[in-house]
């Protein structure tokens, strides 16, 4: 476990949806800040007098490149100390504590079996880090299914750049699954355990990682162990 606390800076901020920010944080001290996709970083944020109550942890949602620099997307949770610091202290060139990589939410060492990666909101990032070093690095690797669940079409995240790597990737598919959108929405209704339900009618060996709310979690754990999976088929990261 990475114990050093380094100072990162705060290069950009974008605005990408109503309630969520990408943020690029660079760690000069370093010029690789190496890590394996889905790992996270924890920041040392000043909202608690107790350590422990200042963490909050990020998961990396850009792909190791060599380089020093990393990006999150993080969402403004109502009532959430850290969220709220960072979106109202937060600006272009603050500094910020932070230590890591962190974390074993990573792809299976043996890419035998197709892999579902099943998330709402921001629990993306990390699937976007997996994929888009997958493809990078040209490496081989089965089926991938990516089911995003969110309420409409303006709460999705990297949508148009998670279709031009569907597009670009013959063996990744992108599911944005939409739970309250009304207006012409041709793409998939309802909630992720609906959609791998259906595309795993077959019962093929399959990975799944979820990463999201605790409610969607608990909830697709029960249903892929019903559907006759073990738990160890099951990864998870939790958010919230």
């Amino acid at each position: 476990m990475n114990e050093i606390w380094y100072k990162g800076i705060v290069t950009k901020i974008v605005n990408e949806t109503h309630n969520t920010r990408r943020f690029w944080i660079q760690i000069p001290e370093l010029t690789d800040f190496s890590f394996k996709p889905g790992q996270f970083i924890t920041f040392d944020l000043p909202i608690h007098e107790k350590k422990n109550k200042r963490w909050r942890s990020y998961s990396i949602a850009s792909h190791p490149d060599g380089s020093n620099e990393i990006e999150l997307v993080i969402v403004l949770l109502e009532g959430g100390l850290g969220s709220t610091y960072l979106f109202n202290e937060i600006k272009e060139g603050s500094e910020l504590n932070l230590r890591g990589p962190l974390g074993v939410f990573t792809l299976p060492e043996h890419m035998d079996r197709d892999i579902f990666f099943i998330c709402t909101g921001t629990g993306i990032a990390p699937f976007r880090s997996m994929v888009k070093y997958l493809e990078e690095q040209q490496l081989p690797h089965p089926d991938m299914h990516l089911i995003f669940g969110t309420r409409y079409i303006k709460d999705l995240l990297y949508a148009d750049e998670m279709r031009s790597l569907a597009e670009r990737m013959p063996k990744f598919h992108y599911h944005p699954t939409l739970s309250r959108e009304t207006d012409g929405w041709q793409g998939s209704r309802g909630y992720v355990h609906e959609v791998y339900e259906s595309l795993l009618a077959d019962k093929r060996p399959a990975h799944f990682f979820l990463c999201g709310w605790k409610q969607m979690i608990d909830e697709a754990k029960q249903r892929i162990q019903a559907m006759g999976y073990d738990r160890k088929d099951i990864h998870l990261e939790l958010y919230g």
